[in-house]
């Protein structure tokens, strides 16, 4: 995954995303929005969370949910 896998969410796609919510975060999503698909704590495959709760990691070439992140440094 490149880190040009960002979207920008359009009615379509807020309204597929928020049954749920930001699996990061817990908010729900809004119109214009940027996401990413990242993985993180939950189980299964990675999800879209809002760009601002993730880091990109260089390493994997992925982007990963901030907490996670930060727990996998220590």
């Amino acid at each position: 995954m490149e880190k040009a896998q960002k979207r920008i969410l359009d009615l379509e796609g807020v309204n597929a995303l928020n049954a749920k919510g930001c699996p990061a975060c817990g908010k729900k999503f809004s119109l214009g929005d940027t996401v990413v698909l990242a993985c993180g704590a939950w189980e299964g495959p990675p999800r879209y969370i809002h760009e601002s709760e993730a880091v990109y990691d260089p390493k994997s070439r992925t982007y990963v949910e901030r907490r996670c992140y930060e727990a996998s440094l220590t």
